[in-house]
């Protein structure tokens, strides 16, 4: 039996003050408040920070390490060299205090061998992308035509084992040839990925950057909305009517915030459709991470249900292990930090499936554990600073 004790504890919902946690090989044995005394030869680790679930973030690209061009070169990548950026991608994940990741876009199911590996986050995986041929990442290998077309892929996704169906809804910043403004799919052909994926008793989310793509999505009923970028050709806009519809129809979202600002390449620099998307619309990566900051205080408002993450790989800005910028983000807009965190732990959790298995300090649950130094009750941005992390019982490799 080991005992790890910290000044502050967040459980997945609440900040319980000192307490103790308890943990028996890979699972959590107890959860106690304050410092009690504890069996002879117990062995005691104590922190002066907080002591939280292991973060999950909703939504990576373990084939790419978030370089210019990297997700587009793991379309055309051997499978030795996808299973070491995979390898690669998850430990900076876990020394960013993730312990679980929902990889939403591979190729070749390469990610489905990594879902449980000893140190290592857990990983939830999706696949190649469902997406139109030449259509938003289609060099991942899930291209398919037509509803019928779409239907099989859907089925072979099923046959492969994957826990979750990803399908690009709309073009993207960085597939060369997409429009990010327009859905790519019609509605007959999305509904019939949802169907075919409630069939087979997995979610079904769906990346969309347009407005168009959003209200498509929302429409047909998907469980989750990548990115909910709202974009038009004149502007970023989510009317109140779209997430009031979003909020009655329980429909997740992941806006994928978190830009690391620190890792912007120079504008000359810029990958081509993120320039071209914030020339557009006239702004800069800072005003647009504003716009969506706003967005997200909006989807506090109408009651949507927010999960966090990042779509770490897919950009320079967006680094694996970063997941606590997503999380200051939702800060900034204005979540009080148990909230904020929350999306992160338990919600997320919940709504991957795990809520019976992790994202919460609970007896039962696996040893997935983050401390940092600080109490995250009164200093948020302790999150950036990982003193220890556990994935099932053993420090992260």
């Amino acid at each position: 039996m080991r005992a790890i004790r910290a000044a502050q504890l967040y459980d997945g919902t609440t900040f319980l003050g000192p307490g103790t946690v308890l943990v028996e090989g890979d699972t959590i044995a107890g959860v106690e408040r304050g410092h009690p005394d504890l069996p002879d030869g117990t062995e005691v680790t104590s922190y002066g920070g907080t002591l939280l679930p292991g973060l999950i973030d909703c939504h990576v690209h373990l084939v790419s390490n978030g370089d210019a061009g990297s997700l587009e070169r793991a379309g055309a990548a051997s499978d030795e060299a996808l299973d070491a950026a995979i390898a690669t991608s998850l430990a900076a994940e876990a020394a960013g205090g993730v312990t679980t990741v929902q990889d939403l876009g591979d190729r070749g199911y390469r990610t489905l061998l990594w879902r449980s590996r000893p140190g290592l986050p857990r990983v939830v995986a999706a696949g190649p992308p469902l997406t139109v041929p030449d259509g938003h990442c289609h060099y991942l290998g899930g291209a398919a035509v037509g509803a019928d077309g779409l239907r099989r892929a859907v089925e072979e996704h099923v046959e492969r084992g994957v826990d979750v169906i990803k399908v690009m809804a709309t073009g993207g910043m960085v597939t060369p040839g997409t429009d990010p403004y327009a859905a790519q799919l019609t509605d007959a052909e999305l509904a019939a990925c949802v169907a075919a994926g409630h069939a087979a008793g997995l979610r079904v989310l769906a990346h969309a950057h347009a407005l168009s793509g959003v209200e498509l999505a929302a429409r047909v009923r998907v469980d989750g909305i990548e990115h909910f970028t709202c974009l038009t050709e004149t502007g970023v806009m989510a009317p109140d009517a779209l997430l009031a519809d979003v909020a009655n129809a329980g429909i997740t979202v992941d806006q994928t915030l978190g830009v690391d600002a620190s890792q912007a390449p120079p504008w000359d620099q810029m990958p081509p459709g993120i320039k071209s998307v914030l020339e557009r619309l006239g702004l800069d990566m800072e005003s647009f991470r504003t716009t969506r900051v706003a967005h997200a205080a909006r989807l506090r408002e109408h009651g949507v249900r927010v999960l966090a993450g990042t779509d770490a790989g897919a950009a320079p800005t967006k680094r694996h292990g970063a997941l606590r910028l997503a999380v200051e983000e939702l800060l900034e807009a204005g979540y009080p930090a148990a909230e904020a965190l929350a999306t992160a732990t338990s919600v997320a959790a919940d709504e991957l499936g795990l809520g019976e298995v992790t994202g919460r300090l609970r007896a039962g649950l696996a040893a997935d554990l983050l401390v940092v130094n600080g109490d995250l009750a009164t200093d948020p941005e302790a999150l950036s600073r990982p003193v220890a992390v556990v994935v099932r019982g053993a420090q992260a490799s």
